[in-house]
């Protein structure tokens, strides 16, 4: 039996969906009274259990007659005033996980994390699995939560633990369009003037569903694989979202210097409204910046073939006006 944390979220939900189309055995692990409704259509289908990962006696209790885990819980914000937060459920919420594990006999544990978490580094512009982590102003403190969440993992794998790593880029997805990397889509619907420079490194969350049910399934053990299907400036991924929206595509670039007075603005407005900046410094030094995270180890080990950007782009468009048009 696996247990799936994080199930009633972006990832977690596709994995649930995985994992019953495959009809392998399962429970989905989520926060009393946190939202399903991505998995309203199945819900009757899951089992659930409460399960904070910041409550031991909770997760010991939710993870009674389970083998293994495939761990999405996360957190995922460039806000600044995040970072407690970021810490607490990336770096504590998985080393107590692992710990649970590790008591309660799991032995197999996948762990869901992000191509942040390998480092970025001035002048750098193909990242591999073998990227070694250096403290840098283009890591976010988000980054570091992610990277110091794999060390608990690697630490469980010395002390017994079969374990395996992924590092998704962007996911592409149907889902609410107000959280995550779906934001995107939001943001050319409403016909937002700016784009900045720079490359989204991406991956269909159908593509990475697959690939995590099967990497769980594998012998693979005490590795960790990238999951990125390609690289598209930022221009042209809005342009060809636009035209699926019939939608009027970001037109004004805005400069490094543009961006770094518009962080410190959405500062002060964020603290005297408390919303969320829509940009802040950590995304302003990103801005940019043209990285690309290579995807020949998981190709090579699960012959894997990803979806073309025109399809997932037009997947996910075709949802979210089907959507927009219930409103």
């Amino acid at each position: 039996m696996i247990a799936v944390t994080g199930a009633n979220g972006l990832l977690g939900s596709y994995i649930v969906r995985k994992l019953l189309a495959e009809k392998i055995p399962f429970i989905a692990l989520k926060r009393s009274g946190s939202d399903t409704s991505l998995l309203n259509d199945i819900n009757s289908q899951i089992t659930w259990r409460d399960a904070d990962v910041l409550d031991l006696p909770a997760l010991h209790n939710a993870l009674q007659h389970v083998s293994g885990v495939i761990h999405a819980a996360a957190l995922v914000s460039f806000n600044p005033r995040d970072k407690k937060k970021l810490f607490a459920a990336n770096i504590e919420g998985t080393k107590n996980m692992v710990n649970a594990c590790l008591l309660l006999g799991i032995t197999r544990f996948l762990h869901i994390s992000s191509v942040a978490a390998l480092g970025r580094l001035n002048g750098q512009r193909v990242i591999t699995e073998e990227n070694k982590w250096t403290d840098s102003t283009l890591n976010s403190a988000y980054a570091e939560s992610k990277y110091r969440a794999e060390l608990e993992v690697f630490r469980g794998q010395e002390e017994g633990l079969s374990t395996v790593i992924v590092n998704p880029s962007v996911i592409l997805s149907r889902s609410d369009w107000n959280r995550s990397s779906s934001q995107l889509f939001k943001y050319v619907w409403n016909q937002r003037p700016f784009y900045i420079d720079g490359s989204l490194n991406y991956v269909d969350v159908r593509d990475l569903s697959e690939a995590i049910v099967r990497l769980y399934q594998s012998d693979f053990e005490g590795e960790r694989f990238i999951l990125n299907a390609g690289s598209i400036p930022y221009h042209d991924f809005f342009a060809a979202v636009a035209k699926q929206f019939n939608r009027t595509p970001p037109r004004i670039k805005l400069s490094k210097t543009m961006l770094t007075w518009l962080a410190r603005a959405e500062r002060v407005r964020s603290a005297l409204t408390g919303a969320n900046p829509l940009i802040t410094p950590e995304t302003a030094r990103l801005a940019g910046t043209s990285f690309f995270y290579s995807n020949q180890k998981i190709s090579a080990a699960l012959n894997m073939a990803f979806q073309p950007i025109e399809q997932s782009i037009d997947w996910c468009c075709d949802w979210y006006k089907a959507q927009a048009g219930k409103k």
